[in-house]
Parts: structure tokens; C-alpha cells; sequence
């Protein structure tokens, strides 16, 4: 069984997938003034990326938190664990 799962963002509260958006804005240090609209513009941006599958969120059963990442991003993530599986350094897979 896998330690990460694809979190549908339809089914994520409002409130908690705005919290979402937010954080991943500030991680990835936007300029909250490039939108015009501030916080509430990059957030209505990713909204629209996640509608065009351009993001996922991602909830990591082991350590129970929430990440927003770019399919890109995922799939490079999916690889990455794939090989620590097959050279036996994560032990953490069921």
C-alpha cells in the first residue's frame, strides 16, 4: 500500500483548500501583488490550475500532511519513492 495519496480537491472543504492554496503561494514565495488581487488572486489562479489538472494535492499517510504540487512535481515524486523502493532505503512502504 502506498504512504501517498492523490487528494480529489473537489472534496476538500473550501475553507481548507483556500488554506491550502495560501500556503503553497507562500512556500513558493509569489509576489502576492503580482495578480493585482493579492492572496486572493494566486488563489483563484491555482484553483484554476487544479480544474486543468495542473496541480495535485497529495496527503502522506505516514506523517498526515497535505501538499499542493504540480503534476510535474508529483510525478517526479512517484519515480523518486519508486526508487528508494527497489533500492531498499525506504522503509516506511508496507
Amino acid at each position: 500500500m502506498s504512504r501517498f495519496v492523490e487528494v480529489p480537491w473537489r472534496m476538500i472543504p473550501t475553507e481548507t483548500l483556500d488554506a491550502l492554496l495560501e500556503t503553497y503561494v507562500t512556500r513558493q514565495g509569489y509576489d502576492s501583488t503580482d495578480t493585482g488581487e493579492g492572496m486572493h488572486g494566486w488563489v483563484r489562479e491555482l484553483r484554476a490550475q487544479l480544474e486543468k489538472s495542473e496541480l495535485v494535492i497529495a496527503h502522506d499517510l505516514g506523517t498526515e500532511s497535505t501538499e499542493v504540487m504540480t503534476l510535474a512535481q508529483w510525478r517526479a515524486f512517484g519515480r523518486d519513492l519508486a526508487d528508494d523502493e527497489e533500492e531498499g532505503d525506504y522503509d516506511g512502504m508496507a
